[in-house]
């Protein structure tokens, strides 16, 4: 069923995405780091394939997401834009990418589409990094705006704590989604404000909006992929819902695989070749084995 539904499905465009928001059809956005889980989350109709820079705490093992490096972020949008044809690719555009200057903002995402395939990027921020997400815009370079906390700025932000809980504070958070839709995003996230300030957004703002942990009220939601299957287990999220946890399956597989290896039952004779016969009793004579 889900191979015919992709085959009938068509390009995933900004246009399709603003049309879903209008009537209400609410966006599909995924974190996703790899060529399967890309062709696997494009088979079943995810909108949007996220490479987000989280996939380097994931998969390699950094402690936060500051200390992922361009080149990781690079390495996996590779390997989803292999992996996927449907839906619109977006890269998270890393710690200090496009932070510095216009200029840098613009090579750099220029890097991502050139080779990493990506259609799109996702830039974490507020109003000041707007001036840098417009160059990028201009460009020709779409991007979706990302507020509300921002991994990149967790010491200023006080940990990882929901953002928005006092007026001032809401407040804040909408003067930043204004300012990046000002400066041309397509759409903006609210990670893990309060829902009312994703709320306030998905009815005030002219382009959708997606929540990541900030309510069930936007036009779309976005979720980590590795959540959604406790694939990291040092931390999850309170907004994040494990729908299957693989860690038990893995383990068992990887114990059932380490016992009969050492009971010799793995591989079996199904798993293995055998020369012929006659092939077998040249090769015992020309090596002298007695067997």
């Amino acid at each position: 069923m889900a191979e015919q539904a992709a085959q009938k499905r068509k390009k995933v465009t900004i246009p399709m995405l603003v049309e879903k928001m209008k009537k209400g059809d609410p966006i599909v956005q995924l974190a996703v780091y790899d060529y399967e889980t890309a062709i696997i989350a494009d088979r079943v109709g995810i909108d949007i394939l996220c490479v987000s820079d989280t996939g380097g705490m994931v998969l390699f093992g950094h402690e936060s997401t500051t200390s992922v490096s361009f080149e990781e972020v690079m390495y996996m949008a590779q390997a989803v834009k292999r992996g996927s044809q449907y839906g619109l690719r977006m890269v998270d555009m890393p710690y200090m990418s496009f932070h510095l200057s216009a200029q840098q903002a613009v090579d750099n995402a220029a890097k991502y589409v050139a080779q990493g395939g990506a259609e799109v990027m996702k830039c974490e921020g507020n109003q000041h990094h707007a001036k840098y997400i417009e160059a990028i815009v201009k460009a020709g370079i779409p991007v979706q705006g990302h507020i509300g906390i921002t991994p990149m700025r967790m010491p200023q932000l006080g940990g990882f704590t929901a953002q928005g809980k006092t007026a001032e504070r809401a407040k804040e958070l909408i003067d930043d989604a204004w300012a990046m839709v000002d400066a041309g995003c397509f759409s903006i996230m609210c990670e893990v404000t309060t829902s009312e300030v994703c709320e306030y957004l998905a009815e005030t703002l002219p382009v959708p909006v997606i929540s990541l942990g900030a309510g069930n009220l936007a036009h779309g939601v976005h979720i980590i992929g590795s959540d959604l299957f406790h694939l990291y287990e040092k931390h999850v999220p309170r907004h994040s819902k494990i729908y299957v946890d693989l860690v038990p399956i893995i383990e068992k597989g990887l114990c059932d695989y380490r016992d009969e290896v050492r009971q010799r039952i793995y591989p079996g004779k199904e798993h293995t070749v055998f020369m012929k016969e006659d092939e077998l009793k040249r090769f015992k004579e020309m090596v002298g084995w007695k067997k």
